[in-house]
């Protein structure tokens, strides 16, 4: 398997099936669905996977967060995590986004490999926790050895354009074994200088740009809700697949 031989590609995080949409009509490679991307994602709902998988024929992989905070999880929280994966896989989603560290800032390579197998046959992405461990080239090698297919990162910074080194470093260090994906903070401005400067082939992105509230007349409600738009992503995709 050589993931990174594939052409370059958008991937778009989506916390509702009207973005997921809105992705694929843009050209998304794929969409990474999640709910509450506000505090950094969490699991979707069961019924937000299941209509965004009767919806998409762009490959659909599902983030398992059962929290925010940080990414050491006890034992019931990780069981949550397993039945959630084990729904995924019911139906027949494409892959699935996760990532557990242990106390100490490492991979939790205990906890990952029995998350992997509940996955069985799913691709997975190991996500931004390797942004806050504690030592980002270590935790690739790790992810490496579980078999993950991507590591999504923004190279332990705010944004990837500010990681972009690490990211760089981090893409070379990774070679065929797997794709290391940056995210945080993309969009149609820095797209290019940050494929420039990491050699990255994929991209993680929302695009999202504020769209009408359905009652917006409601007091105390902000009626601009940030969604995918499909401009966006469609420019982005074109800069990605014409080599820009």
């Amino acid at each position: 398997m050589t993931p990174r031989a594939a052409p370059a590609g958008l991937e778009v995080a989506a916390d509702s099936l009207t973005s997921a949409l809105a992705a694929q009509e843009g050209g998304a490679m794929r969409v990474e669905l999640c709910g509450g991307l506000d505090n950094g994602g969490l699991t979707p709902s069961f019924g937000s996977i299941a209509l965004a998988r009767e919806h998409l024929r762009i490959p659909l992989h599902v983030l398992i967060r059962p929290r925010a905070g940080d990414f050491v999880y006890s034992p019931l929280e990780i069981e949550a995590m397993r039945r959630d994966i084990e729904q995924c896989v019911r139906l027949e989603c494409d892959g699935i986004v996760v990532g557990a560290l242990t106390p100490s800032g490492e991979v939790d390579l205990v906890t990952m490999r029995a998350l992997i197998e509940a996955a069985g046959s799913l691709s997975v992405t190991f996500h931004r926790a390797i942004d806050v461990s504690r030592d980002p080239l270590c935790a690739l090698e790790d992810v490496a050895a579980l078999g993950c297919a991507r590591v999504l990162t923004s190279g332990a910074s705010a944004t990837a354009i500010e990681g972009a080194g690490l990211i760089a470093e981090l893409v070379y260090r990774a070679g065929e074994r797997l794709v290391v994906m940056p995210g945080a903070g993309i969009d149609e401005h820095n797209l290019g200088p940050l494929r420039a400067a990491t050699g990255a082939r994929e991209f993680h992105a929302s695009a999202r740009s504020p769209a009408q509230g359905a009652a917006p007349f409601l007091p105390g409600l902000d009626a601009a809700v940030p969604r995918t738009d499909a401009a966006r992503v469609r420019r982005m995709a074109a800069m990605l697949h014409g080599g820009g």
